[in-house]
């Protein structure tokens, strides 16, 4: 039996070693800072309460990572709860987690439907294979597969678009 600062330090380390990539996913899932800091912050609670157990199993990973795309599933399934827009300019503009300048990506990222997003964020941004993406989002294999591949065609045909808009306003 561990001892609670034992726990505690052991969670401490997790969310130290994984927090700058939780953040990434999150902000790729959602695409609004905030929206994904709330979102890792809920996974984490979730994941110190059932940390005993998760831990001695080895699953922290999946557990936070589904953890996570359930939150986001959940969040934009409740439409009241979205911030208003407003015609009160902020003092400051506040980044994004780091990601090598990718607006673009994130544009893209943005036109896709919700389980489309899911999947490239898990299948690309988080490393993770055809079947564990299936499991972590309930679906068959085959559903992974053809989502991938149309979320692929349409960043591909969206990012094509984004550089000839740019070169277009170049020669302008």
């Amino acid at each position: 039996m561990t001892s609670r600062k034992q726990r505690d330090q052991e969670f401490s380390d997790f969310v130290l070693a994984r927090r700058s990539r939780l953040m990434g996913a999150a902000y790729l899932l959602c695409g609004d800072r905030h929206a994904a800091e709330d979102l890792v912050q809920t996974a984490l609670a979730k994941l110190y309460v059932a940390w005993p157990k998760i831990h001695t199993s080895g699953a922290e990973d999946a557990y936070v990572r589904k953890i996570l795309v359930r939150t986001n599933i959940d969040a934009s399934r409740r439409m009241w709860r979205r911030e208003l827009s407003s015609d009160v300019v902020p003092d400051q503009v506040v980044a994004g987690p780091d990601l090598d300048g990718r607006d673009e990506l994130i544009s893209a990222l943005a036109g896709l439907g919700p389980r489309q997003r899911r999947i490239v964020v898990l299948r690309f941004c988080l490393d993770l294979s055809i079947e564990e993406v299936a499991a972590d989002l309930k679906v068959s294999t085959g559903t992974v597969k053809s989502q991938t591949a149309r979320a692929l065609d349409h960043l591909r045909r969206r990012l094509t678009d984004l550089r000839l808009d740019e070169l277009t306003k170049e020669r302008a």
